[in-house]
């Protein structure tokens, strides 16, 4: 395993002044991993004096790579979130990226997230060696190690004021699946910083054993009692009859030699026997065992999920049934599509670890209700409070959210207001359209998730809280944040875990969907394959809420019978009356049903019309008059 130490920067600047002078680098200088690198980026053709091309996929495939990794991004993201108070105020950025080198989820303090480093290490940048040069985290990718680079050993020189540390993440089988990186200005702290990211990867790759199955048994050993419950502590996944299931790297350091892997069964590495040990562990809690090379080591149960085993030589094993998840429909909201169901699944633990989520989706896809889903999900005693933020005047917007004391502005109440966030402790606040909020609130939203205390305006107490934030919006906020009408450090504590809502026209459970709406408002009615099939085709601007509409209509003209009728056209709009203008003009009739079909199904909203539609308002007021 390289080392985390450098050489004195004596040496570095001498190996550096080679280096840009196109001379060779004097041996020694630098260590072994750092001057490897060094040697690629030069046979590479890359120059030193040159800046490197900020390479950044789409944040389609961004998002594309989160569900792919959305149990290891699960536990990430909530180690991250430990890592940003425990290194707060040290002018740096922590990042997680997968086993490509690209950035999926980056957490930093203000100040480095508005430097030039800050805006490079972003979701969707790639940091392969290849392109960067010698930076930790593609160096970690190489060496399947540790690496710190610090300063001048980069082989950039426009990084030089950088030092950064990356932890390669292993899963089970021994893979590298991830790293996590701290990139700081600062030197003052890195053995610090170092020690915290290392027992932040140990942690996650424990956690990646204990998500892997739910019904294993999970042991921690070690030579020494008081470090049971700590991570350098091995970790062993066994099933109900004693066969391992998974390890981790502390474990199969301490039992080297011996074939310690997966399918290898308990009594193979350990004496007394598998039965034997389960119930001196229900018993007593701790127990000790001799591993087949005759090392002593304590064991401790992290998890019980295997049943009782009687001490017996060849002890019968009932297994228990594994849970089924939970069902992802209810009163209001339903889901039978398996992308979505897919997308879904890391949503109850995500409220578990109080991840903030976010959900995006075209307007009508029924944000609203699956942010409500998200609160049942956590089990939260108080309450759903929704907030639109962009009904809320800008200058009303602070006191609303964070409350107000008495006389605390003009036209305040009198008896003040204890604002959303209060209402929302202990249970969940959903920030609604979350890209309008105006700039000023989203300072004091930032500190308010840094810190989960609140103050009212005017008051002097502050209050610390226990809320569950979900916010959604149809916007695209990786885009405004390039654009700078969104905070980036605002975006990343609210994109803890993403939830990317189909529209209408891509969900696989168009038909449960029609059903499930028909029975909440025209239970009387039906409909028959041959309608829904037409139904189908139509694009469904308004998603959703657009079909709710057009089945509450429809269940109106049903016939005697209560059967929905389709319209000759299909039920595809093309009926749709246009404008005076487009009636007689063949080539604009398709663009003008579209923009009216969006207007009806957004009750008449052009903003919101034009918004989606991707056009002026102008354009929308042109279609507007009934031909």
């Amino acid at each position: 395993m390289p080392s985390l130490s450098h050489p004195p920067q004596s040496n570095v600047t001498r190996a550096r002044a080679a280096l840009e002078a196109g001379a060779r680098v004097p041996g020694g200088a630098l260590s072994p991993e750092v001057a490897r690198s060094w040697e690629r980026c030069i046979g590479s053709g890359l120059d030193p004096m040159h800046r490197p091309d900020d390479v950044v996929i789409a944040f389609a495939e961004v998002r594309a790579r989160r569900e792919e990794q959305a149990p290891l991004r699960r536990l990430a993201l909530a180690q991250m979130q430990l890592l940003h108070e425990q290194i707060a105020g040290s002018n740096f950025m922590i990042a997680f990226a997968d086993a490509g080198g690209v950035v999926l989820d980056a957490l930093s303090d203000p100040h480095f997230a508005d430097s030039e480093a800050g805006r490079s290490i972003v979701p969707g940048s790639v940091w392969l060696e290849g392109g960067r040069g010698t930076n930790a985290l593609g160096l970690a990718l190489i060496e399947q190690a540790p690496a710190a680079i610090y300063g001048r050993e980069h082989f950039f020189a426009c990084h030089g004021h950088l030092s950064c540390v990356a932890m390669p993440i292993f899963d089970p089988s021994d893979r590298l699946v991830g790293l996590l990186d701290a990139s700081s200005s600062n030197e003052a702290r890195q053995q610090h910083t170092h020690a915290l990211v290392r027992m932040a990867a140990s942690a996650i790759e424990n956690g990646l054993i204990a998500d892997g199955r739910p019904d294993v048994l999970l042991l921690a050993l070690h030579p020494r009692a008081e470090y049971l419950d700590t991570l350098s502590s091995g970790l062993i996944a066994l099933s109900p009859d004693g066969e391992v299931v998974s390890i981790n790297r502390a474990a199969r350091a301490l039992l080297a030699g011996l074939d310690a892997h997966s399918g290898q069964a308990f009594d193979a590495l350990f004496e007394p026997g598998f039965g034997r040990l389960v119930d001196d562990l229900r018993g007593n809690g701790i127990a000790r065992v001799r591993d087949r090379a005759g090392s002593m080591l304590y064991v401790a149960c992290r998890r019980f999920a295997a049943p009782p085993v009687a001490t017996r030589p060849a002890p019968t094993v009932h297994r228990l049934p594994v849970p089924e998840a939970p069902t992802a429909s209810s009163a209001g909201f339903i889901c039978e599509d398996p992308l979505l169901l897919r997308r879904m699944r890391p949503l109850a633990p995500a409220t578990r670890e109080r991840l903030a989520i976010h959900i995006h989706g075209e307007t009508g896809t029924g944000k609203e209700l699956m942010a409500r889903h998200v609160h049942a999900l956590s089990g939260r005693s108080g309450a759903f409070i929704p907030i639109n933020c962009g009904g809320v005047p800008e200058s009303l917007f602070i006191a609303e959210l964070f409350g107000h004391d008495r006389g605390a502005f003009t036209n305040a109440r009198n008896e003040g207001a204890p604002g959303l966030i209060r209402q929302a402790d202990r249970g969940t606040l959903f920030l609604d359209e979350v890209g309008d909020i105006p700039l000023a609130a989203q300072t004091a939203l930032l500190r308010f998730l840094d810190t989960m205390e609140v103050r009212s305006l005017g008051g002097g107490k502050t209050a610390k809280l226990d809320v569950q934030i979900v916010s959604a919006t149809n916007r695209d906020l990786a885009a405004a944040v390039a654009a700078h009408a969104f905070r980036a450090d605002l975006y990343y504590r609210l994109n803890g875990l993403c939830i990317e809502i189909p529209p209408l026209r891509q969900r696989g459970d168009f038909d449960a969907i029609v059903r499930h709406l028909l029975a909440r408002h025209a239970s009387d009615c039906s409909i028959d394959e041959a309608a829904l099939g037409c139904l189908r085709q139509r694009p469904w601007p308004g998603n959703i809420r657009e079909l709710q509409s057009w089945l509450r209509r429809a269940a109106i003209e049903a016939d005697d019978a209560g059967r929905i009728l389709v319209p000759a056209d299909g039920g595809t709009g093309a009926g749709e009356p246009t404008c005076a203008h487009c009636a007689r003009n063949p080539l604009s009739r398709d663009k003008c049903r579209r923009i009216r079909e969006t207007l009806a199904a957004t009750g008449g909203n052009i903003q919101l019309t034009a918004r989606q539609l991707g056009i002026s308002r102008t354009t929308v007021y042109k279609h507007m008059d009934a031909g």
